[in-house]
């Protein structure tokens, strides 16, 4: 499954279900990151040197890093929903149908 990098506003229990699911998930908090006010640009330059794809809920900025630099190793921006299982199933549902993220941008929206 998908080595994933959990920004810092990604919940916790979306997290945990990405994990249940098989993905490899490593938070900004594990990683030492959190509460340390990181720039995007950093945020997405350690998702790049870990080979992981970036999971976050700050569309605009990353959707700009993107359009800036795609050589990263996916970019996955969500828009917010409480029920994190749903949530997660989406990103999960995504990567399958993307299994070549390297330099891709994914939306994952909310339904309606």
């Amino acid at each position: 499954m998908a080595r994933l990098y959990a920004n810092e506003n990604f919940p916790l229990p979306a997290v945990r279900e990405l994990r249940r699911l098989g993905h490899d998930v490593l938070t900004s908090y594990e990683s030492g990151q959190a509460g340390q006010a990181v720039a995007d640009e950093d945020v997405l330059a350690f998702a790049v040197t870990e080979t992981r794809i970036l999971i976050t809920f700050n569309r605009k900025h990353f959707i700009h890093l993107h359009q800036m630099h795609a050589d990263h190793a996916g970019i996955i921006v969500c828009t917010f929903d409480p029920d994190f299982k749903a949530l997660a199933q989406r990103i999960h549902d995504a990567l399958l149908a993307q299994p070549e993220m390297a330099g891709q941008l994914v939306r994952i929206n909310r339904p309606a």
